[in-house]
């Protein structure tokens, strides 16, 4: 979602005659967009800030914006702490940032804009035409959550639940389509939670994927991430009827443990989540499933860990993301004892060490088989191109020539742990 809001940053930025640059020592102007998930983003925003003082020492000095989740949640006290900071602006307020220069080049004025605004942001960014052209775009359709688990900032940085007008998101669809993206991949922070009412009519995720399903030069669509309480039926049934959906589900489940899912406030127990795994495994064969786990959640026990470690076992999940608990100021879970750091990291270890098997026998499997394979782009300097198999697997395969934005098959020799590597076979992909 970050690379997104960024994207659209530099497209609102360029209607006042800024342009990108890859040339630091001759910006005019530094936007870190940040995120607050992990506990070390805030400091990551200071140390890059001191690199940009120590680079621009001698120079003019930029005009330095912080922008994103750490703007929204330290916001005042980022000013105050950092002199050098000009500017903070939240996720919801980015839509401004042209007035916000504006302002500032006339009265030099520090600026600190964290109200939400979602509405206003989405009803003039769609005013803004995208300059993103990658084979594969990413496209955000909700923002927000209203489930408040005891872990996360996202309700404090974000906002509420917001969904994008069902038109509005088509639109965008169709202009990231005519300009070359072949694969759309809808964000939210609950992607699963879309739900816009137009006059009579509610549009759901699945209603959205459906309409998507009918450009005709959209050839791949993905979301992440969801809810498991927000996997509803109609959704799950979109695995079986849209072609172009593909049968891989970002559901994150955090832990295996029910007593820890309580003390996260996840709303759902390890049962519910796995009836979800057996409703989608039984309409597509095909489905295959990543997560994301915290580990070290205070009052884990090693029965909890233990479960946790089954439930990985049961629904072989194929890629995911896993940490140590980190405390995030001013969610519940903050005020709570921490465990033990070190029992915590072994666990950790033995988790990763597990997950990392799956994943290596997973891609094992692909060893010798003909694999669909939309490729992005000619890898710089080989005879070598770059794609993304139907589960998202990276694929890197020899070819005399191919274009990206096609569908072809290649057949995998190799593979590693995160990629898989082949040749493309002569036969294009014939697609409908």
């Amino acid at each position: 979602m970050n690379e997104y809001d960024t994207n659209r940053i530099y497209d609102l930025a360029a209607t006042i005659g800024f342009n990108k640059t890859d040339i630091k020592d001759e910006a005019d102007c530094f936007v870190l967009n940040t995120c607050h998930i992990r506990e070390k983003a805030t400091e990551k925003v200071y140390h890059e800030i001191g690199r940009v003082k120590k680079e621009f020492r001698k120079i003019k000095k930029p005009l330095v914006i912080v922008s994103g989740c750490v703007a929204q949640a330290e916001s005042k006290e980022m000013l105050k702490r950092e002199p050098y900071i000009d500017m903070v602006i939240g996720p919801q307020s980015y839509h401004k940032i042209t007035d916000l220069i504006l302002s500032y080049q006339r009265k030099k004025e520090k600026k600190n804009e964290t109200n939400f605004d979602v509405v206003k942001k989405f009803d003039d960014l769609q005013k803004i035409p995208t300059s993103q052209n990658k084979i594969s775009s990413y496209l955000t359709i909700q923002e927000g959550c209203d489930k408040f688990c005891h872990f996360c900032v996202v309700p404090y940085t974000r906002g509420p639940e917001y969904s994008r007008p069902f038109n509005q998101i088509i639109n965008e669809a169709n202009d990231l389509v005519n300009k070359g993206a072949r694969e759309i991949i809808l964000l939210g922070q609950n992607v699963n939670a879309y739900n816009y009412l137009d006059g009579d009519k509610k549009h759901k995720l699945s209603s959205l994927i459906m309409e998507l399903e009918k450009i005709d030069k959209l050839k791949r669509i993905r979301f992440m991430t969801s809810h498991p309480n927000d996997m509803t039926d109609d959704l799950i049934d979109c695995f079986q009827n849209c072609k172009k959906l593909m049968p891989i589900l970002h559901l994150p489940i955090q832990s295996g443990s029910n007593k820890i899912l309580k003390l996260m406030n996840r709303k759902h127990d390890r049962e519910y989540y796995l009836s979800i795994i057996k409703k989608l495994k039984n309409i597509n064969k095909d489905i295959k499933i990543s997560s994301d786990f915290i580990i070290g959640y205070p009052e884990e026990s090693q029965q909890d860990f233990d479960e946790t470690i089954n439930i990985i076992e049961k629904v072989s999940f194929i890629n995911s993301y896993s940490y140590i608990f980190s405390a995030r100021p001013g969610t519940p879970s903050a005020k709570k004892n921490l465990n033990n750091l070190l029992e915590s990291k072994e666990r950790l270890k033995k988790l990763q060490h597990l997950l990392k098997n799956i994943q290596i026998d997973d891609n094992k499997t692909y060893l010798d088989q003909n694999c669909e394979v939309l490729v992005e782009n000619k890898i710089k300097g080989q005879e070598k191109y770059f794609g993304r198999t139907r589960h998202m697997i990276p694929v890197k395969f020899e070819s005399d020539k191919c274009n990206p934005g096609e569908l072809v098959i290649v057949k995998i020799t190799s593979y590693n742990q995160n990629s898989l590597f082949g040749f493309k076979e002569n036969n294009k992909m014939k697609v409908a």
